[in-house]
């Protein structure tokens, strides 16, 4: 996916190769290029071998990067290029749609029973388990991952192309003449909040992808049997600023989870004003950084994404770690645990 968004964005549908690899920063021997690029062309994302003159969107390539596509098309498509045309893939899907995931030696076995020839069962397992995550196909319901059909995905998706504006996902003031039922319907929207604090960036770029990722496959499923719906900065107002919304979520939202990934500025800001709300707050950071000493002293779930092989065994249990804590901080109301509550308790009370 990640070469075929780039061939979209820096040509539309095609490239010459070197001139990528230029804009991308990239020396044309390098083993993850390569990589890249024989994986897109697996996939049937992009055309061109990674010695080519010219990389290519395949045109069902072109359909996943269309943004005027309808949704319904865009995801049946990409389901096409990543279960349909593959073997094993579909073989799982098939065996497992409607139903809680196996544990991979059990689909591992299956596998092997069906006659596949495979060379590596555990990479293939793992690259199927991200791909449904990908798609948003694979689930917690009822504490479980489960694989959903790709009928019901494209049921909840509109059918055709709608252009949106940024709007504000709750109402952000109320008219000195309301009505006592809408304050409380308002106060019970934003009772259904979780606000999920973290570094975003660019599209396409790393921290982005990773912003995704999390929000995907940790921080919505654990979230969910809360009944709690996650919004993040980028559905509220323009990416990369303090606004005025997004400070009213951080101040108002029922719960707050902050990814210290990256150890984003924006972020520290935002979780700053959190701690100082003294409102329920999870903490998240993935084992490639360190947790800074200013807030080493609170609860922070260390979430080890080195590779796929580190990552998607644990996606089960980095939830439900989530889950407890976001639990435990809803539940807490007369000690909210950050630096500001243990090392400075008189804060609220106005003393200098």
């Amino acid at each position: 996916m990640e070469l075929g968004a780039e061939v979209h964005k820096y040509a539309g549908t095609k490239i010459r190769r070197l001139t990528l690899l230029e804009k991308l920063n990239r020396p044309a021997t390098s083993g993850t290029i390569k990589t890249m690029i024989t994986r897109s062309g697996q996939y049937g994302i992009t055309k061109g071998s990674y010695a080519a003159e010219y990389l290519e969107l395949t045109p069902e390539g072109q359909i996943i990067f269309d943004s005027s596509q309808s949704p319904r098309k865009i995801l049946q498509t990409k389901f096409n290029l990543a279960i349909e045309r593959f073997s094993p893939f579909k073989k799982l899907y098939d065996e497992y749609v409607g139903k809680r995931l196996a544990a991979p030696e059990v689909m591992r076995d299956f596998l092997k029973d069906s006659g596949e020839q495979i060379s590596d069962f555990k990479e293939c397992i793992d690259l199927f388990i991200v791909n449904f995550k990908d798609l948003e196909l694979l689930r917690t319901i009822g504490g479980a991952e489960t694989l959903i059909s790709i009928e019901q995905a494209l049921e909840e998706l509109p059918s055709k192309y709608v252009e949106r504006t940024a709007q504000p996902v709750v109402v952000q003031k109320i008219d000195s003449e309301s009505t006592e039922d809408t304050a409380e319907s308002v106060a019970s929207i934003w009772d259904s909040i979780c606000f999920y604090i973290t570094p975003i960036d660019e599209e396409g770029s790393e921290q982005r992808k990773h912003s995704d990722l999390f929000l995907s496959s940790l921080v919505e499923p654990a979230v969910s049997e809360l009944n709690l719906r996650v919004v993040r900065a980028d559905q509220i107002g323009q990416q990369g600023l303090i606004t005025a919304q997004i400070i009213e979520h951080v101040k108002r939202s029922r719960l707050v989870i902050v990814d210290l990934s990256f150890l984003n500025p924006n972020v520290f800001y935002e979780m700053a004003l959190r701690h100082a709300c003294k409102l329920p707050i999870v903490h998240i950071i993935r084992k490639a950084n360190q947790i800074p000493f200013d807030v080493s002293q609170s609860r922070c779930i260390i979430i080890d994404n080195t590779d796929i092989y580190s990552f998607v065994p644990k996606i089960q249990t980095y939830q439900a770690e989530i889950a407890t804590q976001a639990r435990k901080a809803i539940e807490d109301s007369e000690h909210r645990g950050n630096p500001i509550t243990v090392f400075f308790p008189d804060f609220w009370s106005g003393d200098k």
